[in-house]
């Protein structure tokens, strides 16, 4: 092996490294775990020096096994969880917990953003969520002034790990959409949205594109690692973004559903798509010139999840009663808003449930009934992003529950569209990390980099079940309408 190229992800739950080989083939990884702190109901917080010491461990144990390997990296990318708010001194000291993504504090703050930049929406693409940087600084400034008159500097999450690895504040244009900072039309950051949060430029990273490069690592970080020359540091990306670029997903019009925790159906887009109507994500991607949609549901793979603590049976053996193929859809209809909903409701107070029950329900009814319910919530992330005016014809599926073929199946039936199962492997946000620091350190064309994963298999719609579904599917809209009084209440 002549070269090697390093990804890593700073994730919610943990750090984890990958190391590549110059034909993007895994030669090692090492993970580390992260824990969030929740001092207070719907907060989320981690200190960013966990990350550092994280990462740290990760590519120590990299070095421990492949120390050779590492030696000769020329590339690093970092990819993390997104939305994070890392406040720094003047000195770089973290001035507070990072609030992170899922932290649900600054509703009013929203609101208030909204009220004061009557142009928020067309700028940034994006509705002001809780989940968004600058409604977490807005929060800080309103509820703990004396930290936000100290803060010099605000990063995202992987973007403090960069300044750790290279000294330099920089940050990728994909990862700066999710702030409501950055003018995602023009990549460049809006004056007039940081205006709205009391903050200028001068607080941000300077930006380039994720395959570009952005720094280089630190001398004394190359003799700790055993790496023979200063590697250059890559952009990198936002996880879904990182993820894409990992299996392929950055030519206009190439799509993937994610049956994670969350479900993420994300497209790459030739040209900013917003429709903040329904609330879609329209983000810059972690490649020039392109950007991305995301309809984004709040409890995918973690309904299920759900449903197996609740019963004591797990997961792969609640799916297992169903056999291989569904005759028609459940008698039982189920919402997956158990944490809120994002796409495209925007309502973090909506709740799931279960309805249709009957003396004759059996669990394996309750279980066919989640498997659907997620799939109608990505048939209305699809519709969302239909109306901005992307084409979906067919997808890659990944995630955990994308092992369930019949979940696919019905998936699949659901969108009425294919969907590809890809050759297994870990093609995760660190891998789009590594083929983005190829892209930096060779100066590579990102398309002949991040090309699509092998396909193995296509799970096509039912025709038998299309029709059904698309019934069913009414009703399942019309619950959310009728229920969220009392959801509410």
């Amino acid at each position: 092996m002549s070269t090697a190229y390093l990804g890593l992800d700073i994730g919610t739950s943990s750090v984890k490294a990958v190391l590549l080989d110059e034909d993007q083939e895994m030669v090692a990884d090492a993970s580390a775990p992260l824990s969030v702190s929740r001092p207070k109901p719907s907060w989320s917080e981690q200190d960013p020096e966990d990350w550092w010491a994280a990462t740290q461990r990760a590519v120590g144990a990299i070095s421990q096994e492949n120390r050779a390997a590492l030696s000769r990296v020329r590339g690093i990318g970092l990819s993390g969880q997104m939305h994070g708010a890392t406040l720094l001194d003047a000195a770089d000291t973290p001035l507070r917990p990072a609030i992170l993504w899922n932290d649900g504090r600054s509703g009013a703050e929203c609101a208030e953003l909204e009220a004061a930049c009557s142009r928020l929406r067309e700028i940034a693409g994006n509705i002001a969520m809780p989940g968004f940087t600058a409604p977490k600084l807005a929060w800080v400034k309103k509820h703990e002034p004396e930290t936000f008159e100290k803060v010099a500097k605000v990063l995202l999450p992987k973007d403090y790990v960069r300044l750790k690895l290279t000294g330099e504040y920089l940050s990728d244009m994909s990862d700066s959409a999710g702030t409501l900072w950055l003018d995602v039309a023009a990549r460049v950051w809006s004056d007039e949205l940081l205006e709205a949060t009391g903050l200028t430029r001068g607080h941000m990273p300077a930006l380039v594109e994720g395959s570009a490069a952005a720094g280089r690592l630190r001398s004394d970080l190359c003799e700790e690692w055993g790496i023979a020359e200063a590697p250059v540091v890559a952009g990198g990306g936002g996880d879904n973004a990182a993820s894409a670029c990992g299996i392929g997903a950055v030519k206009p019009g190439a799509a993937f559903a994610s049956l994670g925790t969350s479900g993420v159906l994300f497209v790459s887009n030739a040209r900013f798509s917003p429709n903040t109507d329904n609330a879609v994500h329209a983000f810059c991607h972690a490649v020039p010139d392109t950007w991305h949609q995301m309809g984004v549901i709040l409890s995918a793979a973690d309904s299920l999840e759900w449903l197996a603590r609740m019963t004591g049976v797990d997961a792969p053996a609640l799916t297992a009663e169903l056999g291989e193929t569904v005759g028609g859809p459940s008698p039982v209809t189920f919402l997956p808003y158990l944490s809120g909903e994002r796409t495209p409701h925007n309502d973090p107070d909506a709740r799931g449930a279960f309805v249709g029950l009957a003396q004759a329900s059996a669990r394996s009814d309750l279980t066919q009934a989640v498997l659907e319910g997620v799939a109608f919530a990505f048939a209305d992330c699809k519709d969302a992003l239909v109306a901005a005016g992307t084409t979906l014809d067919r997808a890659a599926a990944i995630g955990g529950g994308s092992k369930s073929t019949l979940w696919l199946t019905v998936l699949a039936s659901v969108l009425n569209a294919p969907l590809d199962v890809l050759k297994d492997g870990d093609f995760g946000a660190a891998y789009g990390a590594a083929r983005l620091a190829i892209c930096a350190a060779e100066n590579a064309d990102p398309a002949s980099v991040c090309t699509p994963q092998p396909v193995v298999a296509s799970v096509e719609p039912d025709p038998g079940l299309v029709e059904q579904y698309a019934d069913r599917r009414s009703r399942y809209r019309a619950l959310y309408p009728a229920l969220n009084e009392v959801m509410t209440s």
